[in-house]
């Protein structure tokens, strides 16, 4: 369902269609994140990979991140220092992605047209930085979740989880 937006009295189309898959999205990911096993936070399935709960805490990284970029903190240079690490709590850190969550779903909600098509920078290469609109970072931190998800969804198989359905039947949660 589309909603007029309270200052213009019309529906921006492409901000409804990217709120309501970042909505739909999220809970899947927080399904998948929920399953996962306490007990086992530090899995990391191979040295290049990332331990279970650094893995997790990336979601709550990039909606961080897509706030820096709605503000346009590239303009000049990618910002300097280490990330804040990941809450050894996982209800903290399931938290902390909730707050995140909401947070950008926020700032994307309060964006007018003009500022949603807005240019600001970010990586376009490897070492490449470029001017891409606010909206078209929006979709592509979505879609990192996705693919981030799909990651943590074999951790999860890994750690003796039950994988739930994500876009179709799992072997846990079979729809027939």
């Amino acid at each position: 369902m589309t909603t007029p937006s309270a200052q213009t009295g019309y529906t921006n189309p492409a901000k409804q269609a990217f709120l309501d898959t970042y909505e739909h999205e999220h809970a899947t990911t927080m399904r998948v994140l929920r399953a996962y096993p306490e007990d086992k936070l530090d899995l990391q399935p191979h040295p290049l990979c990332k331990a279970a709960r650094e893995l997790a805490w990336v979601f709550v990284s990039e909606r961080r991140l897509g706030m820096m970029l709605f503000n346009d903190a590239f303009a000049t240079a990618p910002p300097s220092g280490e990330p804040p690490k990941p809450p050894q709590s996982w209800n903290e850190l399931l938290a902390a992605l909730e707050n995140t969550h909401k947070e950008f779903g926020d700032i994307v909600r309060s964006g007018d047209e003009s500022y949603l098509k807005g240019q600001v920078s970010f990586f376009t290469a490897p070492k490449t930085m470029g001017r891409m609109s606010r909206m078209a970072v929006a979709w592509m931190l979505l879609h990192d979740q996705i693919h981030h998800r799909g990651q943590f969804s074999i951790y999860l198989r890994m750690a003796g989880g039950k994988v739930p359905s994500i876009y179709g039947p799992t072997a846990d949660e079979p729809w027939m």
